[in-house]
């Protein structure tokens, strides 16, 4: 059962229905959802041909004489809702027709011919609406503008009598009317001297209503299209495996034995990898991959584990850190407290895994580029493609799809300059895919992290001083970023120098160890593992005084009515405090990300021999504003789910060098009869800020079910996986 206090209930009576437009897209709607307001995503553009569109207003939005709009959206759809919720932006404004609107993908070749005219088309840090929203609010102003001084000189009245709504031009004292389609011919050639205001919160009549995803019945369907789908003339194949260990090179390989297989068209090295490119089929190249015998240099990171890895982080607990944050004396404080504590807490590697694997195809041509891929950076995608082929930019068309899941691993783009390498040597069209091993151990993954607690409390109990040293890998240093120089990077100590708790002496310190192995943005950087170790050790401080985990953290929270807004009302819709059964217990955990707070109640059940089974979390979110909230609750619902999967069983286990875990067997995930009832509860509370929604309901849940095991069990967690830890008891 899910709850979404400000969407509609959808149950099994509701469906989904299709329905083929003119335009050769579909429309939909949902029970919950009058057809009136579905709006349409068209067929998914394999071309550049929607770089231009006839009857168009601007890069931004054409206008049909029949009053279909269509709507250019810049960024990615991961399941995220934004190809959704940012045309509702437009709409809001524009005052059209939710039911004609065909929304479709920008062209990133126009974006870069035409000075950046859709601006950043990089969907990461839960940025796609907050990001956009003013400008999408400024496009669809403009465009309305326009279509309403189109209309007063036809009638040759003052624009200030018109008024546009439901994309029609009403003239007030005639009552005389013209359809957007009748306008935008000549609304295409008005310029404005100033732009428009847009409109405040307060004022919005569209935005704020739940609508469905424009993209989910494709996906039910299968008519859409990810990157996975490409299909073009004359296409071969590429399986491809990398060095096993990150950083390592190919010494050899033996081609021989693949020599005369059917299909088999090409063995092609790179330098810290080896593709087989066949005709026919991927499975052709893929099982003759299989079947090479490949030589690599590893370097000293061949002798690395995972025991070495946490020694050389716990070692390095005791040296210089740089300093995030630091109020009052912490020392002086701990050398007067009624009782101290300490306790390390770790995190490990984590794999990306989106449910499809990386993968590209690529044309490359003397004088053009093209490439199908699903990205999260279509624009990043032109200027590496661009550099890995010695073209322009311009002469690059990237072609985006739907995404089968990024988490921030889908703007890296290696399998894009794999697959450029391997089509400049066979010279044909190329499509490249991972196997899910290949996905897994050549990750760019979560970091690995060890953070150091000590506390003191006074007689009462409440915590008076903390101090929090952090160890682990630089997400910036891996990426390519600038490092700072006087401060941790911000993800480094996310979660915890962001804490809300009015501690009076608090230190926040860090310092960088890194490895061979890549690391990157991970769903909530730094907050989905720090989020983890601070709310399960302010529970150990908490328990230790008999005291009550909401109550304290009341307390600790004092003067901030938004973070006990949300506290409160996890507490409450989760029944805090109610009576439960012997092995059955509450954990209560909250956050700040993304300018947004999330806090939830997990009631979880472990049984005598250890088996533990999430019954329901009770999720409250603050993302201060909501442009669809059916899609924000949404998000945290597979928020709750993908942070659960990691906190009860995901770690990537580093031996000789190499990632161990690779498929769905080992690198487990929550399945349907595992996953809990998730009751959402949305608040927004308004504000100067505009929150993410994709991302803030992930770091929560790992403290929040490994409290409620300390509160069924009595026994504390420290480190991820959950499931690594006995957590079997004597039944009295």
């Amino acid at each position: 059962m899910n709850e979404h206090s400000t969407a509609p209930t959808l149950t099994r009576r509701h469906f989904i229905v299709t329905a083929a437009t003119a335009a050769g897209g579909f429309a939909i709607g949902i029970g919950a959802v009058p057809r009136a307001q579905a709006a349409t995503v068209i067929a998914q553009p394999w071309n550049d041909e929607n770089a231009y569109a006839a009857n168009e207003i601007d890069a931004w939005i054409a206008i049909d004489p029949d009053d279909s709009i269509l709507i250019r959206y810049q960024r990615s759809e991961m399941g995220q809702g934004s190809m959704t919720a940012l045309p509702m932006i437009i709409t809001e404004e524009l005052q059209c027709d939710w039911s004609k609107v065909r929304i479709e993908y920008a062209s990133p070749n126009r974006n870069v011919r035409e000075d950046k005219v859709y601006g950043d088309m990089f969907s990461n840090g839960s940025r796609s609406v907050r990001a956009s929203r003013k400008k999408m609010q400024q496009v669809g102003a403009s465009a309305r503008v326009r279509l309403i001084a189109a209309a007063a000189a036809k009638w040759d009245v003052a624009a200030s009598e018109c008024a546009a709504a439901s994309s029609v031009v009403t003239h007030g004292p005639s009552g005389r009317t013209l359809r957007f389609g009748e306008l935008a011919a000549a609304a295409a050639t008005i310029k404005l001297a100033e732009e428009p205001a847009i409109k405040t919160p307060d004022q919005f009549t569209f935005i704020g209503k739940p609508m469905p995803r424009i993209d989910v019945v494709h996906k039910i369907d299968g008519s859409a299209r990810f990157g996975i789908d490409a299909q073009i003339p004359d296409m071969v194949f590429a399986a491809i495996t990398a060095c096993p260990v990150p950083g390592g090179t190919l010494k050899s390989v033996d081609e021989s034995v693949v020599a005369g297989a059917p299909g088999v068209l090409q063995v092609v090295r790179l330098e810290n990898a080896v593709a087989v490119v066949a005709t026919g089929s991927y499975w052709r190249a893929k099982q003759a991959l299989a079947r090479l015998q490949s030589d690599w240099d590893v370097g000293e990171a061949g002798s690395v584990d995972s025991a070495r890895l946490s020694k050389e982080y716990r070692e390095a607990l005791g040296g210089p850190m740089q300093t995030a944050r630091n109020e009052g004396n912490v020392d002086q404080a701990l050398a007067g407290a009624a009782k101290t504590f300490e306790a390390i807490y770790e995190t490990p590697y984590l794999s990306h895994t989106p449910m499809e694997p990386m993968n590209a195809t690529v044309h490359l041509q003397s004088d053009r580029l093209d490439v199908w891929f699903g990205t999260q950076a279509a624009d990043w995608a032109t200027r590496d493609a661009a550099k890995a082929t010695g073209l322009k930019p311009e002469q690059v068309f990237i072609h985006n799809a739907f995404v089968g899941g990024g988490f921030g691993r889908r703007d890296a783009n290696d399998e894009l300059k794999q697959a450029i390498a391997i089509a400049k040597a066979v010279k044909r069209p190329v499509k490249l895919i991972w196997t899910r091993e290949e996905d897994t151990r050549q990750d760019k993954f979560r970091p690995h992290a060890v953070v150091a607690f000590k506390a003191g409390v006074g007689a009462d109990g409440m915590p008076t001083a903390w101090s929090m040293r952090v160890v682990t890998s630089s997400i910036f240093a891996s990426v390519g970023r600038p490092v700072p120089k006087d401060k941790p990077e911000p993800q480094a100590v996310a979660g915890l120098a962001d804490n809300g708790y009015k501690v009076p002496n608090t230190r926040v310190e860090a310092v960088i160890r890194n490895t061979h192995l890549p690391v990157w943005f991970w769903r909530s950087p730094g907050a989905n593992q720090h989020v983890f170790a601070i709310e399960s050790f302010l529970d150990e401080i908490i328990a230790a005084g008999n005291l009550d985990p909401y109550q304290v953290r009341r307390k600790l929270l004092e003067g901030k009515p938004d973070w006990l807004k949300v506290l409160d009302t996890a507490a409450e819709k989760g029944d805090w405090g109610k009576p439960l059964p012997k092995g059955t217990g509450r954990g209560i955990a909250i956050c700040e990300d993304t300018d947004s707070l999330c806090a939830q109640v997990a009631e979880v059940t472990v049984k005598p021999n250890g088996d533990v089974k999430v019954n329901r979390v009770t999720v409250a979110l603050d993302t201060r504003y909501m442009v669809n909230p059916l899609t924000v609750a949404e998000q945290a619902e597979g928020s709750v789910i993908f942070g659960l999967s990691a906190a009860l069983y995901g770690k990537i286990t580093i031996k000789n060098g190499a990632p161990v875990e690779g498929n769905f067997d080992t690198y487990r995930m929550v399945r349907l009869a595992e996953a809990p009832r998730i009751d959402v509860h949305l608040i927004p509370g308004g504000g100067e800020v505009w929150g993410g929604a994709g991302e803030p309901a992930t770091p929560p849940i790992a403290a929040a079910v490994a409290n409620a095991i300390f509160a069924a069990t009595g026994k504390r967690i420290r480190t991820l996986p959950i499931l690594d830890h006995d957590l079997s008891y004597r039944s009295v």
